[in-house]
């Protein structure tokens, strides 16, 4: 099998009825929503698959929920004896990632994230913050602008997503200047629909308790290893991917860069595992021309059966 990555997505890929056709044909997924809904006592089978929309994207539930769906297509293909050479995860997606390479299981994955979902949203309910993507300039511009801009309030870099697509955020009023201010550099500038700041100092506050929740989880070595968002590199100490876990809740998402060392290292395959089809938009838009990688979008029973024929 050619070199192959698995990539899950995270906060923004949620839609009402995600799963849904997985749940009804298998038993193991059923018995994965019961897990996950035992271990965060949130229905999480009527939220993923009749919503509402708006509890569905409350993160405190939305968490749990694109997690239980991203480790249920895994469960999916794991099923027919795919393994990937390597893991990564966009934001909450890198929780995934660690499940995938045998770094926690299934149940720790499902606490790991409610926990993490419930201290974001505390913080933000204390703080109140916003997020645009800037599209059109290169992450130096839009660095140059942030720094410009935070002797007014807190604004920062949250995602690097593609060359030319970077999320910013921060308190409402300094994200909006630096939107304006990348406007007038050309740039275009989209407010995005968070509850939060998220990837900002603004939620600062969840650090120490994240840390201190997971310190009695027990984390393996990687069986596969995984390309974490705030170094875009690999780790193998348990230890220390712990410790990258707590910061990547305040650290920028290197997810360009993630993607340009898989490049460089010649992976061929990329699949998207789970909901939606953001991570897939985005590889498309990094993949150099001519460049011979093939990109899956796993997220629902046909992408799935066409994923695994073609495997």
């Amino acid at each position: 099998m050619k070199k192959t990555a698995f990539l899950f997505p995270g906060q923004g890929s949620q839609s009402v009825g995600m799963g849904l056709d997985l749940y009804q044909e298998y038993d193991f997924v059923r018995e994965l929503f019961d897990m996950a809904e035992e271990t965060c006592r949130i229905n999480l089978s009527k939220l993923c698959f009749k919503g509402p929309m708006e509890d569905l994207t409350m993160t405190v539930n939305l968490q749990p929920a694109v997690t239980v769906v991203n480790l249920a297509f895994l469960a999916a293909i794991e099923k027919e004896g795919i393994r990937p050479d390597v893991s990564a995860g966009h934001s909450l997606g890198e929780y995934s990632a660690l499940r995938a390479s045998g770094i926690v299981s299934n149940q720790d994955t499902f606490a790991l994230v409610y926990k993490r979902g419930k201290l974001m949203h505390h913080e933000s309910t204390k703080h109140v913050g916003a997020m645009h993507a800037i599209i059109g300039l290169p992450i130096d511009k839009v660095d140059e602008i942030v720094k410009e801009v935070q002797k007014d309030g807190v604004v920062s870099i949250a995602n690097h997503n593609t060359e030319l697509q970077i999320v910013i955020t921060g308190a409402p009023e300094p994200v909006k200047k630096v939107s304006s201010l990348a406007a007038s550099q050309g740039a275009k500038s989209i407010p995005l629909k968070v509850s939060g700041a998220w990837h900002s100092e603004l939620i600062r506050g969840a650090e120490d308790k994240f840390r201190e929740f997971l310190d009695p989880f027990a984390f393996n070595k990687p069986k596969k290893p995984v390309l974490f968002n705030v170094t875009s590199d690999y780790e193998t100490d348990p230890g220390e991917i712990k410790s990258i876990m707590v910061k990547q809740l305040i650290n920028p998402v290197r997810w360009y860069d993630s993607m340009r060392k898989l490049i460089e290292e010649n992976v061929e395959v990329f699949v998207e595992v789970g909901p939606g089809r953001v991570l897939t938009g985005l590889i498309r838009k990094i993949l150099p021309k001519n460049y011979p990688g093939k990109i899956y979008s796993v997220n629902n029973m046909k992408s799935l059966e066409q994923f695994l024929t073609d495997i």
